[in-house]
């Protein structure tokens, strides 16, 4: 089958995500989902949500407030994370990042793909995924974010994927035609399935257990 054959599955078997809706925790404002896509990394959503209450009470996510915390401040309130060390230099480096326009998320919406992409890879502590969750959760450019729920189900498909993230991200690309809202809510079932189905004995119970995947375009897959 298809991606898109895949896609459609899974759309009517587990029906809309309704993922990261406006006005909703954890998308209270695309503030939020910036600072929850940093504090997630190495941890748990639960732990997450303390860190993010603590961000609200504080600055109510607005990133001028932020940046306005000293490093003390900030680190007393994403602690519930983890790995503060790191966090909150990288929560730092995205809020000055989003000053640099304004803290204008049309403008920043509107810059080329590509460009947006390079700027939030060259910020520190964010990597291809990070990167590709924020171009468009946040901004709104509709992309393909390779995470482990999305190989580990190529694998059971027969199309293992490419270790490397852009090899892997261009294969699919090439072999799929799809706008913000489909890439939107493809991500959100492809988690959701993951977080569902563990196991290959899970996945051989599941509804896509005799299902096998072909893309158009193979010349990547090495």
């Amino acid at each position: 089958m298809t991606i898109e054959t895949l896609y459609q599955q899974m759309l009517a078997a587990m029906g809309p995500r309704h993922w990261l809706q406006a006005g909703i925790p954890p998308a209270e404002t695309p503030w939020e989902i910036l600072w929850g896509g940093i504090l997630v990394q190495n941890t748990n959503w639960r732990n997450v949500d303390y860190a993010l209450a603590n961000l609200k009470a504080a600055t109510d996510f607005e990133p001028r407030r932020l940046l306005a915390l000293t490093d003390t401040e900030l680190t007393t309130l994403v602690k519930p994370a983890g790995f503060y060390t790191r966090k909150v230099p990288t929560l730092k480096a995205l809020a000055a990042w989003c000053g640099q326009y304004d803290f204008d998320l049309t403008v920043m919406r509107a810059l080329p793909a590509e460009q947006l992409r390079r700027e939030l890879i060259a910020l520190r502590g964010i990597g291809d995924e990070t990167a590709d969750y924020f171009s468009m959760y946040v901004f709104h450019q509709p992309t393909i974010i390779i995470d482990t729920y999305l190989r580990r189900l190529f694998g059971w498909l027969n199309q293992p994927l490419p270790s490397n993230y852009l090899k892997a991200q261009q294969l699919i690309m090439q072999a799929w035609h799809y706008d913000l809202t489909t890439a939107w809510e493809w991500h959100a079932l492809i988690v959701d399935f993951g977080k569902q189905v563990k196991t290959t004995a899970d996945f051989e119970r599941s509804f896509l257990a005799t299902q096998r995947l072909t893309l158009a375009s193979q010349s990547l897959a090495n």
